[in-house]
């Protein structure tokens, strides 16, 4: 059954413009409190899958912390009322004002990703008198099998440190003296739909724990980041994704010391289907061998399909469910091949007028858009 959309406020509405069920994503963070409740798991939301001012506030809401990768994020963050002893910055290249920032504001981990971020922000915290808590970034070499852009967890991407340096870094992290070492922090990939990859890194934490207790080290929490997919074929089937299948991979297969604490880095499976770009049908365009569906949206709007050859579900939503059919090219007016968000698409006879849903476009959706050929932002409304 497809989602009925409030097709009478959207008439009023200027397209395209990303709209936003909060019942959905109050649904969805209900399911993951419900999930860690009782066990010693803190859950961050990775905001650069989407950060509206008006999702954000419904996450803290709900009592989640925040995983960070820009200065841009963490002032986002404080607007939205995060708490900054829920922070935890990560990313490979962050700069010095940004550190600075999130020291100013007592975070509460950085995340870090090479030996000479370590002693970068060793100097900076001792600029200010501080102690600067970190968790060291460990590449698994773990291969998740998704699209090579959002693989983050082999030897050959830019992230983390590798296993067999790691021994090292920690040492090095132990004897900085404006550093406190609170643990490690893991990240394979992001849209994982089978939990292998995350089996497989359950395992390797549990070699590294026995490793560094042999040698009397020991870690007051461990991060796994996030990476958990959504249905992007059936969004309405599967709303919610399958937290529970999740998280039981980390009860059953990852042994934590006694009072250590699991933390999670989630984004996409957050947010991703409570958000849907509509837009509208400019021109449908007859060519010889193919028929076009021409949109006011494009890859300015939404970059996934010609960035990441990603899908999602298109739906003519202003057209009566038991219309006849045809095939069609679903596009954009953006001067680039790639400006395509389908093809040989089935949908119901299109005209000129009708609206239109991308499905799923909640995560890297809005917070990815750009103003190329001088376009301006899409605007975003939200369920009552």
């Amino acid at each position: 059954m497809m989602y009925r959309f409030p097709l009478e406020e959207f008439k009023q509405w200027p397209t395209p413009f990303y709209y936003y069920d909060m019942g959905l994503l109050s649904k969805t963070l209900n399911e993951i409190n419900r999930q860690v409740k009782g066990y010693p798991y803190d859950v961050h939301y990775a905001i650069k899958a989407n950060g509206n001012p008006v999702i954000l506030k419904e996450i803290v809401k709900n009592g989640l912390g925040v995983d960070l990768v820009s200065g841009g994020e963490i002032k986002a963050s404080l607007a939205a009322g995060f708490d900054p002893g829920k922070m935890v910055y990560s990313g490979v290249g962050k700069t010095d004002w940004e550190i600075n920032l999130g020291l100013d504001h007592d975070i509460f981990c950085f995340n870090v990703e090479s030996v000479p971020e370590l002693e970068v922000i060793n100097e900076l915290a001792g600029r200010r008198g501080k102690t600067a808590h970190v968790a060291i970034r460990v590449n698994p070499d773990i291969d998740a099998h998704t699209h090579r852009y959002i693989t983050t967890g082999t030897a050959e991407d830019k992230f983390g440190i590798n296993i067999e340096m790691l021994a090292t870094a920690v040492d090095r992290a132990l004897k900085l003296p404006h550093l406190h070492l609170r643990g490690l922090h893991f990240h394979v990939g992001s849209q994982i739909t089978q939990m292998k990859p995350f089996v497989m890194l359950c395992e390797s934490v549990n070699g590294l724990l026995d490793y560094f207790d042999r040698h009397d080290i020991h870690f007051e929490l461990i991060n796994v980041g996030g990476g958990l997919g959504i249905d992007y074929d059936t969004p309405d089937i599967n709303p919610v994704p399958d937290f529970q299948h999740f998280f039981d991979t980390f009860k059953r297969h990852l042994r934590l010391r006694r009072n250590q604490r699991l933390h999670f880095e989630l984004g996409r499976s957050i947010v991703a289907q409570c958000g849907t770009l509509i837009a509208r049908v400019i021109y449908v365009k007859e060519n010889r061998n193919k028929k076009f569906v021409i949109l006011d949206a494009g890859m300015t709007d939404l970059i996934r399909p010609a960035l990441y050859q990603a899908h999602h579900v298109i739906q003519n939503i202003s057209a009566a469910v038991d219309t006849a059919s045809d095939v069609y090219d679903v596009v954009g007016p953006i001067c680039e091949s790639s400006d395509v968000f389908g093809t040989d698409e089935k949908l119901p006879v299109t005209r000129r007028g009708d609206l239109v849903a991308l499905r799923s476009a909640g995560a890297y959706g809005e917070t990815m858009a750009s103003c190329y050929n001088m376009r301006p932002l899409p605007k975003s409304h939200f369920s009552r």
